[in-house]
């Protein structure tokens, strides 16, 4: 069980604090409601450059690391399609360090030409080595389209070409800035051994000030039914051929997301899974096998991606790997099969929360999904999965027409 308070300060800023007098250290975690899909169609990868501008220094403080270091601190962030999120770890006593550097980069960014030029050079050159030049590295720029027609998931979290970087003006970044970066569409998370009435003076001190701006208001369109199966081969530079089938699933919300979750597992979460047994261990028709989930707010997707063994075709690897999925359509999954997935659920949950900054992240993220003590119920909603839930929803999902399909062939292959 994770303990918070709730509080919220006249401007809108949601302020949760975790206790925890089990370490010197502090957290502070800043979470903004603001993701790539909430960008323009031909303004993409703004939230991503802002997770680079946030650092290049702001109203009354040029550069932001050296203060954290001094104060013996360091700090990170991290975009998605859904959510902005930086946080900053630091010793207990100097935690007025990290709500200072926060609260004036909230307040305000310093938009000078430099700092847009010097960041907008780093995303370029991150765009070109990690999605262009590297192996299977342009791939979700690839696969989103092919599964996304409407919603804005349909382009990666660096945007859908360098194009719209190089392109973005002064004005482009201050209106993001004014219409996403601002308390009312921020998530405050303080974790650490300190006193609410602690917390809550320092929150309105260094907070309380900033204007309130307007709440994230989103009417993004929503993606329509697949009706029939997509399926797309590229040809890269790539060491060995691999695939990534993209099935469809439910919102963060849905009752369902978890099963889903659930699913995930017992087909490729490790070595004793479902599909790691039969394609790779019985059959020898990959080298790498696994499943997942997006983990999307929106409708996400479920993942089943790998790499094939030396001279097995695609089509050999799609026979089995349909005949294993229609496996757990056609029968139910044994409960002792079932309990091992919950325990190792159950496991890695607790593992992950055992640091402060993790909870914070957790009770951060979601509250902007509802309610922060939804976090505490998750292991509960687990243990309530039956074997029959998992048939049912593996049913709707595990079907053709449900189903988008990106290969990627290695020219180089002989």
């Amino acid at each position: 069980m994770i303990q918070f308070d709730r509080f919220k300060l006249d401007n809108g800023l949601t302020v949760l604090f975790h206790k925890d007098t089990t370490t010197p250290m502090a957290v502070v975690n800043v979470l903004y409601n603001v993701g790539a899909r909430d960008e323009s169609e031909d303004k993409t990868g703004f939230a991503h450059l802002f997770e680079h501008l946030m650092f290049g220094g702001s109203v009354n403080i040029p550069e932001f690391d050296t203060p954290l270091q001094l104060a013996g601190g360091e700090n990170n962030a991290f975009t998605s399609n859904d959510i902005t999120n930086y946080y900053d770890v630091l010793p207990v006593n100097n935690i007025e360090t990290a709500l200072w550097l926060e609260s004036d980069r909230m307040l305000s960014l310093a938009f000078t030409p430099k700092s847009l030029e010097v960041q907008r050079s780093v995303v370029i050159e991150e765009f070109k080595q990690r999605y262009l030049n590297q192996p299977y590295g342009d791939v979700w720029l690839e696969l989103r389209p092919l599964v996304y027609k409407k919603h804005p998931y349909r382009w990666a979290t660096i945007g859908k070409e360098i194009k719209h970087i190089e392109e973005a003006t002064m004005d482009d970044v201050k209106d993001f800035f004014k219409q996403f970066y601002h308390p009312s569409n921020a998530i405050l998370c303080i974790g650490g051994n300190m006193e609410l009435d602690e917390v809550k003076r320092l929150s309105k001190k260094w907070f309380g000030e900033i204007p309130a701006g307007k709440a994230n208001q989103r009417n993004l369109p929503k993606e329509p039914k697949q009706t029939e199966f997509r399926q797309k081969t590229i040809e890269r530079s790539v060491p060995t051929d691999a695939f990534y089938y993209a099935f469809r699933m439910e919102d963060r919300m849905h009752p369902d997301y978890l099963v889903y979750d659930t699913l995930s597992d017992i087909l490729g979460r490790d070595k004793s899974s479902r599909l790691y047994i039969s394609l790779k261990k019985e059959q020898n028709l990959v080298s790498s096998v696994n499943a997942y989930i997006t983990g999307s707010i929106d409708n996400g997707l479920i993942i089943i991606s790998g790499k094939l063994r030396e001279g097995v075709s695609f089509e050999e690897l799609d026979a089995a790997l349909w005949k294993e999925l229609d496996q757990l359509i056609q029968s139910t999954v044994s409960e002792s099969e079932l309990d091992r997935i919950k325990v190792k659920i159950r496991t890695a949950h607790e593992f992950q929360h055992q640091a402060v900054l993790n909870r914070a992240m957790a009770l951060s993220m979601n509250e902007l999904l509802g309610d922060a003590d939804m976090v505490n119920h998750e292991s509960e909603k687990y243990a309530k999965i039956t074997p029959e839930d998992l048939q049912r929803v593996a049913a709707t999902t595990f079907i053709k027409t449900n189903c988008s399909l990106l290969n990627v062939k290695a020219n180089n292959a002989q």
